[in-house]
């Protein structure tokens, strides 16, 4: 699936519930699909500045293609970043920086998330684009 199929994917499975705690269910259902964060990347170098949670974000460029590892000790947060490194990971460093990275908006996470955790969201992208732009120039 392309970014932008990805985006229409979780924005259509956020929009699917009416109730806010039934979309919460399911960040935090996201969340609960991240096993594999390697203990050796909990690192102050890897965590993500400008969230209330810790978030970490490790990137890893494999056959010219971004991936990343993540993970948060928040579980609304985890749900988070899981589905920024779904929806962006596995793609050319370029094509992520080429993406729509106005999610918040897309999602109407502003109107799910307190502003504190809204800004964390933006962290993330920006720490996803930030990973995205030193890659492109490897």
């Amino acid at each position: 699936m392309s970014i932008q199929d990805k985006i229409i994917y979780y924005k259509d499975s956020l929009e699917y519930f009416d109730d806010t705690m039934e979309k919460y269910k399911f960040l935090l259902e996201q969340g609960k699909k991240n096993n594999n964060f390697p203990e050796e990347y909990r690192k102050v170098d890897f965590l993500v500045p400008g969230c209330q949670a810790k978030v970490w974000l490790v990137p890893k460029l494999y056959k010219q293609k971004l991936n990343f590892y993540c993970d948060s000790d928040a579980f609304l947060t985890k749900g988070m970043i899981v589905i920024l490194v779904d929806i962006y990971g596995s793609n050319k460093p370029i094509d992520i920086l080429n993406a729509d990275f106005d999610l918040v908006k897309t999602f109407k996470l502003n109107s799910l998330l307190t502003p504190g955790r809204t800004n964390g969201v933006y962290a993330m992208l920006k720490k996803l684009k930030d990973y995205a732009e030193v890659f492109s120039k490897k």
